[in-house]
Parts: structure tokens; C-alpha cells; sequence
């Protein structure tokens, strides 16, 4: 007999939440459904039946990391520079405690509309609080989004970035200082 408030039965031994926890603490560069469903302790049928794939399991670590780096406030004019500051510095901090994220982020790969679409829409606001128009507000996006995952890709990778440490602080107050974009002026190409 049952309380009413519970199944009989076996309780649920996977959940959501803990797939991606346990694949946040592994190698994500490496790691396969198979390691994944061991490191749960089910067999990987019982994970299939949660995600399907490694594209879908990225799917969701990317939920829980957007969720993770995106400031609770939204940008204002008066702190957009602040808070996209403080977006680099999550991103940061949060893809580089989790190996291999960084890595995968960086390089191409089909993107989870979801949460890519939650992240490029507060960066493209941000930009547009600060004063610019749709078109440079999205090119800014790029360069932003780029610049700062191309970054922590090549410093996860481990890249030979010459006998000077690159110092993240001082990329970003470039890349903020440079941002939003405008329209550039003309400037000489080579011949070809």
C-alpha cells in the first residue's frame, strides 16, 4: 500500500539534473554515453532512454551553463560594459573549471537554440542599451561571442601562445573598450 504520494515500485535512478552534474565533473572532450552511464551506474540502454546522444547531453550542460553565467539583472545603459564584463568573467571562471567545455564551445558545432538563443539575446540588448543600432548590436554579438569563446578554447586546449602568459583581464578591456561595433572607416587593402 502507497502513501499517495509516491509510486510503488523501483524509484527513478536518473534524472536530468544528474546526467549533467555527473558529465560536468568528467572530461567532456573525451567522454563517452558509455563512460557517462557507468559514472551513473546504469547501463547505457537506461541513459539513452534520458538523452539520446552526445549532441543532446551538450544540449543540456549548455542549459545549466548559460543559466549559470547569465547575470540575474538584465544590462542598462548605465552598466551594459559592467555587466557584459562581468558575462566574460562567468564564462571564464565556468567553462574552464569544466574540462573540455571551453574546447567544444570554441569549435564548431551545432549550437543549442535554446540556450545559445537566451545568451545572444541579452549580449545583442546589452548592445543596444549602450546606443547601437540592430545590425551593429548583432555584428557585436559575433565579435564579442567569438572573441571571448576562441579564448577560453585556446587556453583549455593548452595552444603554445608564445613565452608570455595571456592575461584574460587584458583581453577583455580591449575587446569591451573596441565594443559596440560601428561601421569601420576605410581602410587601404593590399593589392593583390
Amino acid at each position: 500500500m502507497t502513501d499517495g504520494k509516491s509510486k510503488p515500485g523501483r524509484p527513478a535512478r536518473l534524472s536530468r539534473e544528474l546526467i549533467v552534474s555527473t558529465a560536468l565533473k568528467r572530461d567532456l572532450s573525451t567522454l563517452t554515453m558509455r563512460e557517462l552511464a557507468a559514472g551513473l551506474g546504469v547501463s547505457h540502454s537506461a541513459l539513452y532512454r534520458w538523452v539520446r546522444n552526445r549532441d543532446e547531453l551538450f544540449d543540456l550542460v549548455s542549459e545549466v551553463m548559460v543559466e549559470r553565467i547569465l547575470p540575474v539583472a538584465h544590462p542598462t545603459a548605465d552598466d551594459w560594459r559592467d555587466w557584459l564584463g562581468r558575462l566574460a568573467w562567468a564564462m571564464h571562471d565556468e567553462f574552464l573549471a569544466v574540462p573540455g567545455y571551453a574546447a567544444h564551445v570554441a569549435a564548431p558545432h551545432r549550437h543549442n537554440p535554446r540556450s545559445f538563443g537566451r545568451l545572444r539575446d541579452q549580449v545583442v540588448t546589452a548592445f543596444t542599451v549602450a546606443g547601437a543600432n540592430a545590425e551593429m548590436a548583432a555584428q557585436s554579438w559575433y565579435v564579442f561571442g567569438l572573441g571571448v569563446t576562441q579564448w577560453l578554447g585556446a587556453q583549455q586546449s593548452g595552444h603554445d601562445l608564445g613565452p608570455v602568459a595571456p592575461r584574460f583581464e587584458l583581453f577583455l578591456d580591449v575587446l569591451l573598450r573596441g565594443l559596440p561595433a560601428r561601421e569601420p572607416v576605410e581602410h587601404c587593402r593590399p593589392e593583390t
